[in-house]
């Protein structure tokens, strides 16, 4: 490979909002040209936690569209979805065998979800192993693409060591095969919740708090419209998270006349806040039009995405299986 390999991938649990697009989807299709990228629609992840299996497909079946809609060209990269690539799941037990139990009961991730479906209670307290497990399918879909490198939040950074140990332990034993995924590390915009500024965008939060991808021109401004701004005096004459997260959205859209003669308005004290937001909700409307419009070209015909989707993990199946028979053969299984 000329170029280092970049692996990231993202669970098909609805919508893609403003802050996945401009902390994650957007750096994915920045990158495209810079390295050798490989992208997926997890779905097996996804059935850690209660979920629908009608809507799982359909969402799968759309986070895909939406992925090909910002830009994500399989031409360029691989794309594929996790459960069309079955090679992940094999190479999954083969690290379960060189995974300690204690390893995966550290994972904070499985703690924090685990209490939160004791908080739910009802039916939906049932904690599944795979729930526990589902750090080793994260390394296998990293490793299997032998990526050198991983994007990752600060969330997602101990999972990222588990795949380094994983392929520690696997090169140890049966000889060296697997590249120790690095982190990947970028400037990013971070978009924080319309209603509360003092947190992170998230869908979990509640309707109000975040404005979808591919939502509507009327419903991008009505959101807008309402966000918080002011919250009080800040020291130092700082802005306010609120005016400050409007701000971030609309240099992130690339305005950045707009972006500086508000910040000028601003600092001499002439900042009007509906001013701000109207300038905000151009700046969005303007930004995410064309991917609305590829995204609906490309809902109006199913059969032609379904194809698409099936095609791109196909060359996605070609190299893992190369890779997995490269691992049975040196673990010793029949391949």
């Amino acid at each position: 490979m000329s170029k280092k390999r970049v692996l990231s991938c993202i669970q098909p649990t609805g919508e893609i909002h403003i802050g996945n697009y401009f902390g994650a989807v957007r750096n994915w299709v920045d990158i495209q040209d810079k390295y050798d990228c490989v992208y997926g629609v997890v779905d097996l992840h996804a059935m850690t936690m209660p979920y629908d299996p009608a809507r799982l497909r359909e969402n799968t079946t759309q986070m895909f569209i939406d992925l090909l809609a910002c830009g994500i060209d399989p031409k360029k990269s691989v794309l594929f979805v996790q459960s069309l690539v079955p090679q992940h799941t094999e190479l999954t037990w083969i690290f379960s065998c060189v995974t300690s139990y204690g390893e995966l009961s550290r994972m904070t991730q499985f703690k924090d979800k685990t209490s939160q479906l004791e908080a739910e209670g009802g039916k939906k307290n049932f904690i599944s192993a795979g729930l526990f497990t589902y750090p080793v399918l994260m390394a296998a879909d990293i490793l299997i693409y032998k990526a050198h490198y991983v994007p990752v939040g600060k969330d997602q950074e101990q999972h990222l060591e588990m795949s380094r140990n994983i392929a520690v332990r696997f090169n140890n034993q049966f000889g060296d095969y697997f590249p120790e995924p690095a982190p990947l590390y970028t400037e990013l915009p971070k978009v924080m919740s319309l209603a509360d500024p003092t947190r992170k965008m998230s869908k979990s939060l509640g309707e109000k708090h975040y404005i979808g991808l591919f939502e509507s021109e009327d419903s991008i401004r009505k959101k807008v419209k309402t966000a918080v701004t002011d919250t009080g005096s800040q020291p130092g004459g700082e802005m306010s998270p609120g005016v400050a997260n409007l701000f971030s959205i609309i240099r992130a859209c690339g305005n950045l006349q707009a972006w500086e003669e508000l910040n000028k308005q601003f600092l001499n004290g002439t900042l009007k806040y509906s001013e701000l937001k109207n300038v905000t909700a151009d700046s969005l409307v303007n930004t995410l039009r064309p991917l609305r419009e590829k995204r609906t070209e490309l809902n109006s015909d199913r059969t032609l995405a379904d194809k698409l989707m099936h095609e791109a993990s196909a060359v996605a199946r070609d190299y893992t299986t190369r890779v997995l028979d490269d691992v049975k053969g040196m673990v010793g299984l029949i391949s």
